[in-house]
């Protein structure tokens, strides 16, 4: 899997790359500004070097979010799932999975250890402050105890697109035995703790409590991801409630056979007798050979077509665009997604053809469905 722009490639652990998105230096530097104040209070005298300080800091704390990102990945390859990647960014990381949980048990699991090591790293480090002395290593521990424990608490609120959406979306799931409807749930959870977050300041000033400007732009960026992740998630669920309508078998063309030695104009009047919407060949031996691109036929001039032949205007066939006629919804996405082709040739459980599968009819239908997700 190539690695997405606007990422550095900083390691590999366990055989899973990390990567560091161009917008965690911004957020080094506000750290380095934020904290400098602090260190000036404990270290007085280090001049620029308090900013160094800071960004040792910001480079700490997130190695205790590439740790809650780890956890998430290691469990999910105790599952048997494809981990592609952890990537940092301004707003913490996330942790780059090939494959959706199969059981809400597994949604659970993968969701709730990142929280909890947060919350474990917060607890440790605060443990530490206790008996730390005086200096820049309280101050780093009392901070990182802070913010993990502030991170693992509001990654457990009740909404996509955080860890504790997940979790109510596997409870939902494993209770009710419906994984859309646990989405939805957790979506609409995400979309009010965004306007929660944005009510919040606005009680704050109205109450006549400090706040921040550094504090209004930070609860705007949060509520605006959690407002995009989770209108994200409740458009991709009422989408995957309608995937089951996509079937294979309901757009597959009626499909003749063709010698591959035949003309085009022979192939093509055949086709329309049979009221045929593909064609595929066979070779002298009886093996399918290719199936007939609709692009590359209807280029080749009428006159012509009594001389060119059928093969001249195929695809050459392999076994990557064989698939079962019964493919439906999801599986029938993920199929096309590991062999992109123009036309697949469906077949029976048996072995027989039943037809031939062209992308645009799966494009048309699925972009209707897109049209009505809204």
């Amino acid at each position: 899997m190539g690695r997405p722009p606007g990422t550095i490639k900083i390691g590999t652990i366990a055989g899973i790359d990390v990567l560091v998105r161009a917008s965690w230096f911004i957020l080094a530097l506000i750290i380095a500004v934020l904290m400098a104040p602090a260190v000036d209070s404990v270290r007085p005298g280090l001049g620029p070097l308090k900013y160094l300080a800071g960004v040792a800091f910001a480079v700490l704390l997130y190695l205790s979010v590439l740790l809650h990102e780890i956890s998430h990945a290691l469990v999910a390859r105790a599952f048997g799932m494809e981990v592609h990647a952890i990537q940092l960014d301004f707003l913490g990381g996330v942790t780059q999975i090939g494959s959706a949980s199969k059981t809400a048990w597994q949604e659970f699991a993968i969701a709730v250890v990142g929280p909890l090591t947060s919350i474990g790293i917060g607890m440790l480090a605060l443990a530490g402050a206790l008996i730390a002395p005086d200096g820049l290593i309280l101050l780093a521990l009392q901070a990182l105890a802070g913010a993990n424990l502030l991170v693992g608490v509001l990654n457990l609120v009740p909404g996509l697109p955080l860890d504790g959406g997940r979790v109510l979306r596997a409870m939902v799931w494993g209770g009710l035995r419906d994984q859309h409807l646990g989405t939805v749930v957790a979506a609409w959870g995400g979309l009010i703790a965004a306007v929660l977050t944005l009510v919040t300041v606005l009680v704050l000033q109205i109450l006549g409590l400090r706040v921040s400007l550094v504090d209004v732009l930070m609860a705007g960026i949060i509520a605006a991801f959690l407002w995009s992740g989770a209108s994200a998630s409740l458009m991709d669920a009422r989408l995957r409630r309608r995937l089951p309508a996509l079937s294979a078998r309901n757009l597959a063309r009626r499909t003749i056979t063709v010698p591959q030695d035949l003309s085009v104009g022979e192939a093509v009047r055949r086709a329309r007798a049979d009221q045929a919407g593909a064609i595929v060949l066979t070779s002298g031996d009886g093996q399918i050979s290719g199936i007939v691109n609709e692009a590359s036929l209807a280029a080749v001039p009428e006159e012509r077509r009594a001389w060119v032949s059928v093969a001249n205007v195929s695809r050459s066939f392999d076994q990557s665009l064989v698939l079962r006629a019964d493919l439906v919804g999801e599986d029938l996405i993920k199929s096309i997604s590991e062999s992109p082709a123009t036309d697949y040739l469906l077949v029976e459980p048996d072995g027989s053809i039943y037809g031939v599968l062209n992308i645009e009819d799966v494009d048309r239908v699925f972009a209707v469905m897109m049209k009505g997700k809204a």
